[in-house]
């Protein structure tokens, strides 16, 4: 997914002293006729999770009547993208070659490395569009690798009163074969109605519980729909408590903190104002850095990149 703010931050993103539930902010995608997010990565308390860099949480939209996803072509560098449904399908095209479908319960990780563009479009298929949009940043060493797509179907797993689809790392046996470039953990747990579930989790890790749906109590704050609550690294087990009448969804997210400062902008990751700048002009000149999507069929052939701010912007106070 692209970012469509149409001012953007330059976020400067290191390792910050916040603990606590990071509220939810809603983002128009595409004009307010579109279909909105609610982002709580990147913030101004907390930049990242691990090397969780960006979190968007969308839905239930009906797009039966109305806008869905439409999102033209656009760049991405030095992260990978992390696609999750919990209802819709959304048909991905990218600049490696690959036409593929998300859909519910199946992850589509792509590493944009040194650059790729993708687009993203809902299909007539999709009556409810619902989901969440992951970025990963990648590491220093790693961050100009190739171009790359993963797909993964992970196995349902119960595990004290919770139901697990574990799509990257690793959590209560459950394993995703999928190849990330730091240790990272995600995760969809619904929780029986009425239920403390208990994860034992890497006590190296920083976790993120991203509240979808339910009456939820986690580490003795009932979160709001869209919360993302933060635990640092240290813990050993997660106690995750649904109040309601029905089972509570959400997304676990977690990693070691991420050891390197870098540089989010618009759609990029990097690691100086300069670098940054250099990604925009090379994708403003259409650049084979990044390649081109074939068979997006929308009104608009790429999206533009904003304009950079007219001086360097100083690193966010943590």
């Amino acid at each position: 997914m692209s970012n469509v703010d149409p001012d953007p931050d330059e976020v400067d993103c290191r390792a910050s002293r916040f603990t606590g539930v990071l509220p939810a902010r809603d983002v128009p995608l595409g004009g307010p006729r579109a279909m909105s997010v609610r982002r709580t990565l990147p913030a101004r308390q907390r930049s990242m999770i691990g090397a969780w860099c960006f979190a968007d949480h969308y839905g239930p939209h009906d797009v039966r009547d109305r806008a869905g996803m439409d999102v033209p072509p656009h760049p991405h560098t030095g992260l990978q993208t992390v696609s999750w449904l919990f209802a819709g399908e959304i048909e991905h095209r990218d600049s490696n070659g690959v036409h593929a479908m998300v859909r519910p319960g199946e992850l589509n990780l792509m590493t944009a490395g040194a650059g790729i563009c993708h687009s993203e479009v809902s299909t007539p298929a999709a009556a409810v569009l619902h989901g969440v949009q992951l970025w990963v940043a990648l590491p220093d060493a790693d961050r100009h690798t190739a171009r790359d797509f993963a797909h993964h179907v992970p196995q349902i797993a119960r595990a004290d009163g919770a139901t697990l689809r574990v799509f990257l790392g690793e959590l209560a046996g459950s394993r995703s074969p999928v190849h990330t470039f730091t240790p990272l953990l995600g995760a969809q747990v619904d929780v029986d109605p009425y239920t403390a579930a208990a994860l034992d989790v890497d006590p190296a890790f920083e976790h993120g519980l991203l509240l979808d749906d339910g009456d939820v109590e986690f580490g003795g704050t009932v979160l709001q729909r869209g919360d993302l609550a933060y635990q640092s690294p240290g813990c050993q087990r997660l106690e995750i408590v649904n109040r309601g009448p029905a089972p509570a969804r959400m997304v676990l997210l977690g990693g070691p903190p991420f050891g390197e400062a870098l540089l989010m902008w618009w759609n990029f990751v990097g690691r100086t104002h300069d670098e940054i700048a250099e990604y925009r002009d090379r994708w403003q000149a259409g650049d084979d850095r990044f390649g081109s999507v074939t068979g997006y069929t929308g009104a608009v052939p790429r999206l533009p990149a904003p304009a950079l701010p007219n001086a360097r912007l100083k690193p966010r106070g943590r």
